[in-house]
C-alpha cells in the first residue's frame, strides 16, 4: 500500500528553473511532510514559493502547485535545499520523537547478521545488544531516556537525523525512515 502525500515542505524554489537546463520554467524542490519523499513541484503561473513553506499537493484543488513533476533525484538536490532539508529533519525528529522512540522499542533484526539498530550511524553490535537488553527491562520513554539508560550509545537524536539525511541523499540498501 502506497501512502499518498497531501503536503510538502518547500526546500528550494528555482524561479527560473535549473541553471544548466534549457527550460526556464519555475520548479520547487520539496519533501513530503509524512513520507519523506523528495519531490519536484511545478508551481501555478504567477505563484512564488518560499523555503520552508508548507504547500498542499493532495488530490483536491491545489492553490499554489500546478502539478507534481515527480520524484526529485537525490543528485539534483541544490546546495540551498540541503541545509533546508537538514533543518526539516531536525524539526521532524523533535516533533515526532515518540515515533522514533517506538523505533528503538520495536526495531527488529533484518536478517541473521544485521539488526535495524545497526543501520544507525555509530551503532554497532555492542550498542544494539545493550539497547535490546535495556528495552527488555522496560520500554524507552524518550530519546533522553535511551541516552541515560545506555551510557555508551551515541546521541540517538543525532543518529536518527543523520540516518534520514543519508537515506535521502545517498542510496541505501535498507531504508528505515524514508519511503
Amino acid at each position: 500500500m502506497t501512502m499518498k502525500e497531501d503536503y510538502a515542505i518547500i526546500l528550494d524554489y528555482l524561479q527560473y528553473g535549473y541553471p544548466m537546463e534549457r527550460t526556464n520554467s519555475p520548479v520547487a524542490q520539496a519533501i513530503g511532510a509524512t513520507t519523506f519523499i523528495l519531490l519536484e513541484l511545478i508551481p501555478r503561473r504567477g505563484i512564488s514559493l518560499e523555503a520552508k513553506e508548507k504547500v498542499y499537493i493532495g488530490p483536491e484543488k491545489r492553490e499554489k502547485i500546478y502539478f507534481i513533476k515527480g520524484r526529485l533525484p537525490r543528485e539534483k538536490l541544490t546546495e540551498t535545499a540541503k541545509p533546508a532539508l537538514q533543518e526539516f529533519i531536525e524539526g521532524i525528529v523533535a516533533e515526532k520523537e515518540s515515533e522514533f522512540v517506538d523505533f528503538f522499542n520495536k526495531a527488529q533484526p533484518i536478517n541473521t547478521r544485521l539488526h535495524q539498530l545497526e543501520l544507525l550511524p555509530g551503532f554497532g553490535k555492542k550498542h544494539t545488544h545493550e539497547i535490546l537488553a535495556e528495552r527488555e527491562k522496560k520500554p524507552f520513554e524518550s530519546l533522553e531516556d535511551i541516552k541515560s539508560r545506555v551510557k555508551s550509545v551515541p546521541d540517538p537524536r543525532k543518529a536518527i537525523e543523520k540516518r534520514i539525511m543519508e537515506e535521502l541523499t545517498v542510496r541505501q540498501r535498507f531504508n528505515l525512515f524514508a519511503k
